[in-house]
Parts: structure tokens; sequence; C-alpha cells
């Protein structure tokens, strides 16, 4: 017998998650001039894009996206970024990330971002499901869920319209 989904959180809530953190990026980044925020491909990067126009409204402060491309079956030596290390390096960073489930993703793209001096780094997590193989946490997250290894959350992102499934 198939089922649906179930929905998590809805498009309204999702959105009320985003404008929260990016209201918690803003007071914690409140003095810097700029803050880049770099989005692992692909919803990390969605993520990272609604946070940048959120944050162009709430403040003053100049918003740079960046996009982390990475291998996430195999992240060793694979994580690629849309921008130069100068364009980012004695800045503010936020490194967001759709889903944190095991937490390989976002431990080797805050390694990547490593090599070079930042001002700050703080992770941003819409889904943390807390089943962490490396010591990593979301700074500033939207849900946590208790979920089993064997559950599947997934963020869907569309032009309109976007949920949390599980």
């Amino acid at each position: 017998m198939h089922t649906d989904p179930n929905i998590i959180l809805s498009h309204e809530q999702i959105q009320h998650k985003i404008r929260r953190i990016a209201y918690q990026i803003y007071e914690t980044n409140v003095n810097e001039k700029e803050i880049v925020v770099a989005g692992i491909s692909v919803n990390g990067y969605v993520f990272a894009q609604r946070l940048k126009t959120i944050l162009e409204n709430i403040s003053d402060i100049k918003i740079t996206l960046c996009e982390v491309t990475m291998d996430k079956k195999s992240p060793q030596n694979t994580v690629t970024t849309s921008i130069k290390a100068s364009e980012y390096e004695n800045k503010s960073l936020i490194l967001a990330d759709d889903v944190l489930n095991s937490g390989t993703a976002l431990i080797y793209g805050v390694n990547h971002f490593l090599n070079v001096p930042l001002i700050r780094f703080k992770t941003a997590i819409l889904v943390n499901r807390n089943h962490k193989k490396f010591p990593i946490k979301a700074d500033f997250k939207g849900i946590s869920l208790s979920t089993s290894l064997h559950e599947h959350v997934e963020v869907k992102f569309g032009d309109k319209d976007f949920a949390i499934l599980k």
C-alpha cells in the first residue's frame, strides 16, 4: 500500500523559519559590512538564496551569495565554490544546507573554508536530524527532528511552494 509522505512543515511555516534564521544571522552580524552566504548545492543553495533575499530586505549589509559544490558520496577533495577565496577572505561567512543528516557534507564544507581567514564562521540548517557522525553543529536551525536512521526527510523547494516531507 502506497502512502503519501507526511508534511512536516508547510510553505508558510518554512518561510517563517527562514525569516527567523535570517534575523538571527543579522543580529549576529549587525556590525559587519558584508556577509557571505554559502549554500551547499542543490537545496542548501536554494536555502541560501532565500536567506540572502530576506537579509537584503531587513539590513543594509552587503550579502554575497556563494554556491558550494561537492560530491556528497565522496566529499574529500571535491569541494568547490562559485566565488574565489579572496572574495570571502576576512568576512563573516554562513554555510547553509537544507538537512543535517550525518554531518558529512557540512563538515567537509566547513573544512574547505577553514583554509582562509574569516571574521566569523557560522552554519545554518533548515532541518537538523541529530544523526551526526562528525562533531558539527548547526548555529542557526529551523527545526530539530527526532527521526530514525531509516526515515527519509526531504526539503522540496518549488518556484511558488515548498515543504518538508517525511
